[in-house]
């Protein structure tokens, strides 16, 4: 059901009524929690798994030269949480280590129950990087290497920022002000943010030249199965359906292609590993990491 703050909402920012209607459609008038037609990641067969966040399949296959064998595939989200949920939630994944640069799963951790053997928060502490307001991809394919080496027989899935916001790449640079905590989508719909649609590409672009560099030094390190892939897409400018209005971003429960449709790369090298299912070994979470939670999910553009 809507809240009366939803509905309030929706009256102030009509494209927000329309969304919703578009949302209806995706769902099946919600009886769809997620994209049915995604796949199960869990399900498939990887040793190392590498997310990069807001990743399309269509940009991914222009600008990677990555070996390996590249397929499209269907993520069961459009949002980050969406993904979490439709993945990790209720299952118990004791030969998996989440490292991860997204504060997302500890920031709804009491709405996505799953039980994995550690999670590696590498946005907590020391791996958030304060000048450009997030996890940076050197960062996290170091604490990946630091984690297979203490985890040599756990499934590894590692979850790059990148290519999502903050741009990193000069046309990022030149043209958003990456020092305010409010960029949201909307405002390239409203005019407030005078981008071009080929410009926000670019920026994407460029931050995805930034990480597949590092991602390619993962290959280099892990023996086994590595699958590079996202966690949803990203939509720019496209309009939507069945109601023909223009979308920016990531909005959850849109499984338009651009939002769905993600890269599978498939990595082998050397000799898989032996995966053991052991237990958890999670550490409890405390009121600083809830609050340094909240703060980098405003970096990323999370203001809600």
């Amino acid at each position: 059901m809507y809240t009366l703050e939803s509905l309030k909402h929706g009256l102030d920012n009509p494209h927000k009524i329309l969304q919703e209607v578009n949302r209806l459609y995706h769902r099946r008038l919600r009886t769809w929690t997620y994209n049915r037609d995604g796949i199960d990641i869990f399900a498939r067969d990887w040793d190392h798994l590498l997310i990069l966040d807001a990743c399309r399949y269509d940009m991914f296959a222009e600008q990677s030269s990555l070996p390996g064998e590249l397929e499209p595939v269907q993520s069961r989200a459009s949002a980050t949480k969406e993904f979490l949920k439709a993945n990790f939630d209720g299952r118990e994944l004791l030969d998996t280590v989440y490292v991860t640069g997204s504060p997302m799963l500890h920031r709804h951790r009491s709405k996505i129950k799953t039980q994995l053997h550690d999670v590696i928060n590498v946005w907590n502490e020391d791996g958030w990087d304060e000048q450009y307001r997030t996890v940076l991809p050197k960062t996290m394919t170091e604490a990946a290497i630091e984690a297979k080496e203490r985890y040599p027989n756990k499934r590894l899935l590692v979850h790059y920022l990148q290519p999502h916001y903050p741009f990193l790449g000069p046309t990022g640079q030149e043209h958003f002000d990456l020092g305010r905590l409010d960029f949201e989508w909307y405002k390239l719909l409203s005019g407030e943010l005078n981008v071009s649609d080929a410009v926000v590409k670019r920026a994407f672009k460029e931050n995805l030249d930034v990480v597949l560099p590092e991602v390619e030094r993962l290959f280099d390190e892990f023996s086994g199965k590595t699958v590079v892939s996202a966690d949803h897409g990203q939509v720019i400018g496209k309009r939507g359906l069945p109601i023909p209005i223009r979308e920016y971003g990531h909005p959850q429960g849109i499984y338009s292609e651009e939002l769905v449709t993600v890269p599978w790369l498939t990595y082998e090298s050397g000799d898989r590993p032996e995966i053991i299912a052991e237990n958890s070994g999670e550490s409890a979470t405390t009121d600083h990491d809830e609050e340094a939670a909240r703060q980098r999910l405003e970096h990323l553009g999370y203001v809600n």
